[in-house]
């Protein structure tokens, strides 16, 4: 697999041949040229590689290169070489813009690091470029929930369909899965998005204080109340209110939620004026509702009004073949968080973790991308479970070594049965076996560009 892609200009032959050998034999294809004019045609916002240029060049020379380079893409990483040690020369190349400067003779290995740091920036750059155009393009759902199994591609279509209605909604999930990130997406893509969201953690709030903080109070309603307040109802109007942990309110609690949804009134404490509520209803819990309903803990009444559409957001467990995507992504979103740059992901790291249980979901797999960002290591990101037996062992192994390869080769066959050293009929029946479907690791680029993944 490459390293990525450099143009490479340099006037002098030999330098030019012996600079483009050492990066290839790392990986890296390069493409050299003798004049900076004809390099510049290659350059443009959508090129997946860095530039190096010599500055002391016939015509067009490095530092009118680099300005012109980064006209077209300020964010192009150029870096410069020399063989007169230009002090000043340097000051000003880095002022406009180079990312580093070399000066010959360089070593090899100070010249493979900085193409390997600049490379690795241009791809966080191109990654993030990619989120904010799905962004732009309305595919901000599959930005927030992200997967190509087919759980995920039918809860997204379950979800904008709700999402445009104004229908309340009984979110499901273990902990980890993203309940909060569906409830805010609903609310993001629903007429109401220019409105708050206001979310109630309902396992937080102290019982002798939940009252007052969703209803609100006048002055004077208890001791303390010096002054009329308003709740979480009413902090929600016009907007959606997500009651997160719906199991875990108290049964006394649960008739007056009841009588809210249905009537969208409320009364605040110490007051008989009915105040109208224009808000939806979201609620979301990772108790089995069924259950605490059988014991007596959960009002049957109240979950049928609002299981009457509900969403159950998958665990990891269930779409196993999403997590190399999955956390080159979180990856991204780290990187981005801790402004740093993003680590290379290799095919091993991936397979590793395609191998694990991932019982905290999502969020045990953040915190994971998280460690690796901080470059404090993945090994301990998740504690050992319960091992399976040696065949299930063995299963889970060659089933996460395929589905890391394929979302390293964006879905292509070819390349992921080369790089595994299997047939092509091997490959396929492997990926019947293990339920893996190509067209769930093509790029997004592919796609867009109606391009194929496969051979």
């Amino acid at each position: 697999m490459s390293a990525g892609r450099v143009i490479l200009v340099d006037d002098e032959e030999d330098v030019r041949l012996a600079t483009g050998q050492t990066l290839e034999l790392e990986g890296y294809k390069v493409a050299t040229f003798a004049r900076a004019d004809r390099a510049l045609e290659r350059i443009g916002r959508d090129f997946d590689g860095i530039l190096i240029s010599d500055i002391r060049m016939p015509g067009m020379d490095g530092l009118e290169l680099l300005r012109a380079a980064r006209e077209r893409d300020p964010e192009l990483p150029v870096i410069l070489i020399t063989g007169h040690g230009d002090v000043p020369l340097a000051v000003e190349a880095m002022r406009a813009g180079a990312y580093d400067f070399l000066e010959k003779p360089f070593d090899p290995k100070h010249l493979t690091d900085a193409v390997a740091r600049a490379s690795r920036m241009r791809r966080l750059t191109l990654e993030n470029r990619a989120l904010r155009s799905r962004l732009d393009r309305g595919d901000a759902l599959e930005a927030v929930l992200v997967g190509r199994a087919p759980v995920m591609v039918e809860l997204r279509q379950k979800l904008r369909a709700v999402a445009a209605t104004d229908a309340d909604v009984l979110i499901l999930g273990a902990t980890g899965t993203g309940k909060e990130l569906a409830a805010r997406a609903i609310h993001d893509l629903s007429e109401r998005r220019d409105k708050p969201f206001v979310a109630v953690n309902m396992a937080a709030l102290p019982e002798t204080m939940i009252e007052s903080e969703l209803f609100g109070h006048e002055a004077g309603a208890f001791a303390g109340a010096h002054r009329a307040r308003f709740g979480k109802f009413e902090h929600a109007r016009g907007g959606t209110l997500l009651l997160d942990e719906i199991g875990a309110a108290p049964l006394a609690l649960q008739a007056k939620l009841l009588r809210v949804i249905e009537e969208r009134v409320i009364e605040r404490l110490g007051s008989n004026e009915m105040v109208p509520l224009d808000v939806r209803f979201l609620a979301s819990t990772k108790e089995d509702l069924d259950a605490l309903v059988a014991a007596g803990r959960f009002r049957d009444d109240l979950y049928y009004r609002l299981a009457v559409v509900s969403l159950n957001l998958p665990p990891l467990a269930e779409r196993g073949q999403d997590v190399p995507r999955l956390f080159q992504h979180l990856v991204t979103e780290a990187a981005l968080r801790y402004r740093r740059e993003a680590p290379q992901v290799t095919p091993e790291i991936l397979t590793a973790l395609s191998g694990r249980e991932w019982a905290g979901n999502v969020r045990e797999l953040r915190n994971a991308a998280d460690r690796f960002v901080l470059g404090l290591g993945i090994d301990n990101a998740a504690p050992e479970r319960k091992a399976p037996g040696l065949a299930g062992r063995v299963d889970r192994f060659e089933k996460g070594a395929i589905a890391a390869e394929l979302a390293i080769h964006g879905g292509n066959l070819k390349a992921t049965y080369e790089s595994l050293g299997l047939s092509r009929k091997t490959l396929y029946e492997k990926m019947q076996k293990h339920r893996l479907r190509r067209e769930d690791f093509a790029r997004t680029s592919a796609r867009d560009s109606g391009g194929e993944a496969g051979d």
